[in-house]
């Protein structure tokens, strides 16, 4: 069990990173061609509303009732009767979304209104977020029959087709920027947005035809039936109901950060999205790359009973979580300033929007343990097919960002924003963790209580390594420096080799662990 679980995390996380690395070439593009004003919030927040509903009906709630159903039945019943379960599911899918596809492009200004309240005074930017909104708004509906998709494969021990996903929307936006900014930028920064806007579409439908390919060459080719409530997609639709209002209290916390930074003076979304893209980078690789094995691993073995290898699943994916982030977290506050002075300091974006954007990421760091520690834990409530709990502490969590955002952005502005989002996501840590175990769902192994701390310590060891360092390497990292390139990489990979060194005297890190998780085969 451990072995496979650790080459499904490896495949899920080697090919997000892939497309992370891919989604710093499109930022670093995008950063240089758009900069951080009215243009690129208008633009950023086009983007994020599709995302915002294609989290919570396709990657959130839709998929944390649908892959313990169709894991279920999988177990039970055997794959075609999954596959016919899948399909019903996407019809219905599919219909609400065209429904709901078709009152949002009706009502879009109002919807604008409600998720940038604070551009409704610069009408030029509130005018040019409406049109963009527009355009990328079917990304939703394409983007979450790609979720079911990929639902399908991981439940099928088919990780790779799903994880390389990610990959198209990075190709398709820097094809976007190379090919179309040329002609439409011509009229300004306006139409440099709307290259990115139509980059954003092509993505949807490459995604969708690359997993349809993929579940047909699995075995598993999904056809579109009439829409019917069968018993299955009833069951599905009374685990969905509380998971959309958890998933959606979750994820209405990304859009309060919005909101309120459109309060902000201009450019305050771009500081926090740029921002939030860097410290996304552990939390897409080893966060969900953890979830998406975890839920359908816990499925199958909570269904046949294997309880003790459910706890050592959870306790293992526990403990890849803190060796990936703990050190992260280290290096992404020991490195701030260098990591925007280093990608994203040209062009249009300034030596001031970096200095910004590097507090904003050290908030955010702070909170990244806790991002991927949620996505090991709320497995444990998901594969129990229980929805329910994770709603009440969503909606205790939605409370705390807000107040916290409150109490924090008058005074730090924009890192404020980022670091009330930090603690609402270990307040949601606490709730998690405490009531999986008075439940007796989960116990932390010795093993794990052995080499958590030994972890906390190597980390600080390495930050603090960094931090000696920075006063000395400060001046090379300065934009225009011929060696400020090299000199960022042998920081990043000389940390990297400090952690695990310091980490493996202590016991905290095995050498064999890399190995597996290196495996894929």
């Amino acid at each position: 069990m451990s072995s496979s679980f650790a080459r499904a995390i490896a495949t899920v996380g080697g090919y997000t990173m892939i497309s992370r690395v891919l989604g710093f070439v499109r930022d670093m593009l995008q950063a240089a061609v758009l900069g951080a004003g009215p243009e690129s919030d208008a633009f950023l927040v086009a983007f994020k509303l599709p995302n915002f509903f294609r989290r919570l009906f396709g990657e959130g709630a839709f998929n944390a009732a649908f892959v313990p159903v169709f894991a279920g039945i999988l177990a039970t019943d055997g794959q075609r009767r999954a596959v016919i379960f899948a399909e019903q599911a996407m019809a219905v899918l599919l219909a609400a979304l065209i429904l709901f596809l078709g009152l949002a492009e009706g009502g879009m200004r109002y919807l604008t209104m409600a998720m940038a309240p604070g551009f409704i005074g610069d009408p030029e930017r509130f005018e040019l977020t409406v049109y963009l909104s527009r355009i990328t708004f079917p990304y939703l509906l394409l983007v979450s029959l790609a979720s079911l998709q990929s639902g399908v494969l991981n439940s099928l021990d088919r990780y790779a087709a799903a994880a390389a996903t990610p990959i198209l929307l990075n190709l398709c936006m820097i094809a976007a920027m190379l090919g179309l900014v040329p002609i439409l930028g011509a009229r300004g920064l306006d139409g440099v947005a709307e290259a990115l806007a139509w980059g954003v579409v092509a993505s949807g439908v490459a995604q969708f035809l690359w997993l349809a390919y993929a579940c047909r060459a699995a075995g598993a080719p999904l056809r579109l039936p009439v829409p019917r409530l069968t018993p299955d997609v009833k069951k599905l639709l009374k685990l969905l109901l509380p998971g959309v209002l958890g998933a959606g209290i979750i994820h209405v916390n990304v859009m309060i950060d919005m909101m309120i930074a459109s309060l902000l003076p201009a450019g305050a979304v771009t500081h926090l999205y740029y921002a939030d893209r860097i410290a996304q980078l552990p939390l897409g690789v080893v966060g969900a790359a953890i979830a998406t094995a975890l839920l359908p691993l816990l499925s199958r073995q909570i269904r046949q009973g294997e309880a003790e290898a459910a706890h050592g699943s959870q306790n293992r994916a526990l403990e890849y979580g803190l060796m990936f982030t703990l050190p992260a977290t280290a290096a992404l506050i020991a490195l701030a300033d260098p990591i925007m002075l280093v990608l994203f300091a040209r062009g249009a974006f300034s030596l001031a929007d970096a200095a910004e954007t590097a507090r904003v990421l050290q908030a955010f760091a702070l909170g990244l343990p806790a991002y991927v520690l949620v996505k090991g834990l709320t497995p444990g409530f998901f594969a129990r097919e229980d929805t329910r709990t994770p709603v009440r502490f969503a909606a205790i969590c939605l409370v705390g960002n807000l107040v916290f955002n409150l109490g924090l952005m008058p005074w730090l502005g924009a890192a404020g924003v980022a670091l009330a989002t930090s603690l609402s996501s270990w307040l949601n840590v606490g709730l998690l963790a405490s009531t999986l175990h008075r439940r007796g769902l989960l116990s932390f192994d010795a093993r794990l209580r052995r080499r958590a701390p030994r972890l906390l310590v190597a980390s600080l060891v390495m930050a603090g390594a960094i931090f000696a360092l920075l006063p000395w390497l400060s001046p090379i990292l300065q934009p225009g420096h011929l060696w400020r390139y090299p000199v960022f990489a042998g920081l990043c990979v000389g940390g990297a080799v400090l952690f695990f060194a310091v980490g493996h005297a202590l016991g905290g890190v095995n050498l064999r662990d890399i190995k597996a998780l290196r495996r894929r085969g």
